[in-house]
């Protein structure tokens, strides 16, 4: 009985850089067609369509390091489609929009690479987690805010100075 290969299987075998090509093709393709489109959301249309890319192409191939660019661009790509609804808020209120927007493009990339890696990659929700935190005391304004503004005064400079302190004694001890 002959077994057919998975789509999967087949994608995996096709000569090594056709999707790299393919998606400066696909890149090429529409900035060429942009030259004739005069539309504002085109530029957001090109963004959108190379996380998508990156995300397909990353879960296809089960390789996270496709997933990171397609969950960056997708983030922004969201932020600036969800900001394009919210233009009678103030510009604070617009960019915690933005930052929350973004922020989901960084946990995508630890939740797809669950299902590529089948592990857990946790290290893309220390920026998410920064930038929601960020944009939710933007969002809420009042106490956030403040709390916010110290700890931008005071906490990270700490914290890098206990990070710098971590890094030199545990050499030491090494």
């Amino acid at each position: 009985m002959n077994a057919q290969p998975s789509l999967e299987n087949k994608i995996r075998h096709l000569p090594k850089g056709l999707l790299g090509g393919a998606i400066l093709i696909t890149l090429g393709v529409l900035s060429l067609v942009g030259q004739f489109v005069q539309a504002e959301w085109y530029g957001q249309f090109i963004m959108t369509a190379l996380a998508v890319l990156f995300l397909v192409s990353g879960v296809v191939l089960r390789n996270i390091g496709l997933l990171i660019p397609g969950g960056i661009l997708g983030g922004i790509s969201l932020g600036v489609w969800v900001q394009g609804y919210y233009t009678d808020v103030t510009d604070e209120r617009q960019g915690a929009i933005f930052l929350l927007c973004f922020a989901l493009g960084w946990v995508t990339i630890t939740v797809l690479s669950l299902l590529t890696a089948r592990k857990f990659v946790w290290w893309p929700l220390i920026p998410g987690g920064i930038m929601a935190l960020i944009g939710g005391s933007l969002l809420a304004g009042g106490a956030a805010l403040e709390a916010l503004k110290w700890f931008g005064m005071f906490g990270w400079p700490l914290l890098l100075i206990g990070i710098g302190l971590y890094i030199i004694f545990r050499r030491r001890n090494a």
